[in-house]
């Protein structure tokens, strides 16, 4: 049974806007989860230096104690709720490779623009060829 889907377009079936719909639920969430959690252990700091000076226990402390680990740790619940859903409706050959791929692609996006990380030419070619294949998966 697929999800009735609001919006047509001319020449696009409903269902292809409800798989992408869900699988860039899939990816939006997971990418989010994901960011928030490195965040959370950037802001953090060396987390083996920490549990030398107060032990595991302080260590999980800190970990506990930071709001983007829970909100890493919530977006990446309803990623998995999302792929739940998604592979409930569609086909996992076409779910799990574009979610999957597209997730390596918004993770170098959300690096580069929240974390300020360094991004070097082979990763978003690297983007930019798994991107092609999910074009050519889908199509």
């Amino acid at each position: 049974m697929m999800l009735p889907v609001p919006l047509a377009l001319p020449g696009v079936r409903p269902a292809a806007w409800t798989a992408a719909a869900m699988i860039a639920a899939v990816v939006l969430a997971s990418s989010t989860g994901e960011i928030s959690i490195a965040a959370a252990m950037k802001s953090i700091g060396d987390l083996d230096a920490i549990r030398a000076r107060v032990g595991v226990m302080g260590a999980s402390r800190a970990v506990l104690r930071s709001p983007f680990f829970f909100a890493g740790v919530f977006f990446l619940a309803v990623a998995f709720f999302a792929l739940l859903l998604a592979l409930n409706h569609l086909e996992l050959s076409l779910v799990a490779p574009a979610s999957a791929s597209l997730t390596l692609v918004t993770n170098a996006i959300g690096g580069k623009a929240f974390l300020k990380e360094d991004v070097d030419w082979r990763r978003w070619a690297a983007a930019m060829l798994v991107g092609l294949g999910v074009y050519l998966l889908a199509h």
